[in-house]
């Protein structure tokens, strides 16, 4: 097989079982067999794929579909970045898969949520791979319209209002994503990547003007902030974590977050990066030439605001989940962080993004876990109101293990894989001497470790309450299996660093990416 054709594996494996197990859906184990063995193949597809990438000597893939050439046909692109980012996907969607079989109801999963959930997949792994800005905005589409409705899944009036919500405001951003598509299109004359990196990097020759270039992708990272849920776009999430079911609200928490933040290193770090402003930039309070000079100061201002409006925010909180998806947003800020002191200092730029996915690895496996977990702790009292909740250690230690492990990998204690995606947070900023990053990063990490604390002393120390139901021994292993990754990641962490450097210089080496997609000269 050309390792070119491994570059769709993933797709194709996600797309094939999405469509197998709707073809099935009137056997429901059969469906389940057929959801778990898709699950296990992107897995498969996933290390092979990467395999494939250590192998090539410039360590890109390119798959043009039906061999039609850039910028005119549809381009897939695999590299060390993309690979890494479908890892999580493919690992933390198996663990949350897992669990739904044991949680989400005989019927739900007959009618629906296996399609849904492999079509959401598809989606996911489609925006990883694209090598073409419009086909960026098709896969989010896919991936939203099946994440629609598994918020919506059990159709009461509060999942129904905050399903409503999330369309709309996901709509509006889907609107706008096309706006600005649609001007850079007529801007720079192409929607291919590679062709527009190109472009951006001779304007003239190409007659290409930087300055709304600058306007329509400041307008596109509105778009990727929505859907990243990064202040002040963070407020659809909240209600849509608590509406869907656990193993929903876990992969959107771990997986479908981190499009947005992938979209934000391949396009601005890579594709946008390569613009210039040569009369520099006339904004107040901004100064440079670059694009990322401009993104910067915006990064940091928005990471720091999503840090601390989620750090109080999820302090505040009354119940778990509400108090973890406000977390979400706090942990999307440290995300955020690094990649403004990247954009802003050239020197720390691969430790930066290192730093960002690093971080957005430890938060897709321990965020899913404590979703997960806060799905079993809600079936077995009735409730995630902190007032009803206490001596769940004593009831379900294995469960309070796990929560606690997840907990502690995103305060950042070692050896844990969150210790050393903070570490390098820290690290980024103290090395660019960003001392407001550094100072920002403390008062989130100390709010971290506050609303933490309040989450366990409340809920899992005092007084045990009344229990409706035992917790169910196939919920818990997929904790486990999570709370297990996050040590695995952090005591066998080099490899992990190895990949997050490889993934950091490929977002960086645009000539690399521009010469492996090898697009043709159209003036």
């Amino acid at each position: 097989m050309e390792p070119a054709h491994l570059v769709v594996a993933p797709l194709l494996t996600a797309l094939v079982t999405a469509i197998l197990t709707l073809a099935t859906r009137s056997y429901l184990n059969v469906q389940r067999t057929l959801s778990a063995l898709g699950g296990i193949g992107y897995l498969v597809g996933v290390s092979v794929l990467y395999q494939a990438i250590q192998a090539d000597a410039d360590g890109v893939i390119v798959y043009q579909l039906s061999d039609w050439a850039a910028p005119f046909g549809i381009t897939l692109v695999a590299d060390a970045l993309a690979v890494f980012m479908l890892a999580l996907a493919g690992l933390v969607s198996l663990a949350a898969l897992a669990y739904s079989v044991r949680f989400i109801s005989d019927y739900g999963q007959r009618v629906s949520y296996h399609p849904l959930y492999h079509l959401m997949m598809v989606g996911v792994t489609g925006s990883f791979l694209t090598g073409d800005i419009f086909n960026l905005f098709v896969w989010f589409e896919v991936m939203l319209m099946s994440s629609y409705v598994l918020v919506a899944f059990y159709s009461g009036k509060e999942h129904t209002r905050a399903a409503l919500t999330y369309v709309v405001l996901n709509l509006l951003g889907s609107a706008v994503m096309l706006l600005a598509i649609g001007g850079l299109y007529a801007t720079t004359g192409t929607l291919n990547m590679a062709d527009m990196a190109r472009r951006l990097a001779d304007p003239t020759a190409f007659g290409i003007d930087p300055a709304p270039v600058l306007g329509l992708s400041a307008l596109l990272f509105t778009v990727f902030a929505l859907k990243a849920g990064i202040a002040p776009f963070q407020f659809w999430v909240p209600p849509a974590y608590r509406a869907a079911p656990a193993p929903v609200a876990a992969m959107l928490a771990g997986v479908v977050k981190k499009v947005g933040v992938y979209a934000i290193i391949r396009l601005y770090f890579t594709i946008f990066a390569a613009a210039t402003l040569p009369a520099g930039l006339s904004l107040p309070g901004l100064s440079g030439t670059s694009f990322l000079d401009f993104f910067g100061p915006v990064f940091f201002i928005m990471a720091a605001a999503s840090i601390l409006l989620g750090g109080f925010g999820a302090v505040g909180r009354k119940t778990l989940d509400g108090m973890l998806a406000y977390s979400s947003i706090g942990q999307v800020g440290f995300i955020l962080l690094p990649l403004a002191v990247a954009a802003t200092v050239p020197e720390v730029r691969v430790l930066g993004i290192a730093a960002a996915l690093i971080y957005s690895l430890n938060h897709g496996f321990a965020k899913a876990l404590l979703f997960l977990a806060s799905g079993i702790v809600e079936r077995m009292t009735g409730t995630l109101e902190f007032a009803n909740l206490g001596g769940l250690t004593e009831r379900a230690p294995v469960l309070s293990g796990g929560f606690f492990l997840g907990a502690l990998a995103l305060i950042g204690i070692p050896p844990l894989s969150g210790f050393f995606g903070k570490l390098l947070v820290f690290d980024t900023a103290a090395r660019a001497g960003a001392d407001a990053a550094l100072a920002v990063a403390l008062v989130g990490a100390i709010l971290t470790i506050a609303y933490f604390s309040r989450a366990w002393n409340r809920g899992f120390w005092g007084e045990p309450v009344e229990i409706l139901d035992r917790p169910s021994t196939a919920l818990t292993v997929a904790v486990v299996a999570l709370a297990l990754g996050v040590v695995v990641l952090g005591i066998g962490f080099d490899p992990v660093m190895d990949a997050a450097n490889a993934a950091a210089n490929a977002a960086l080496d645009r000539t690399g990416y521009v010469e492996a997609v090898a697009p043709e000269v159209v003036a």
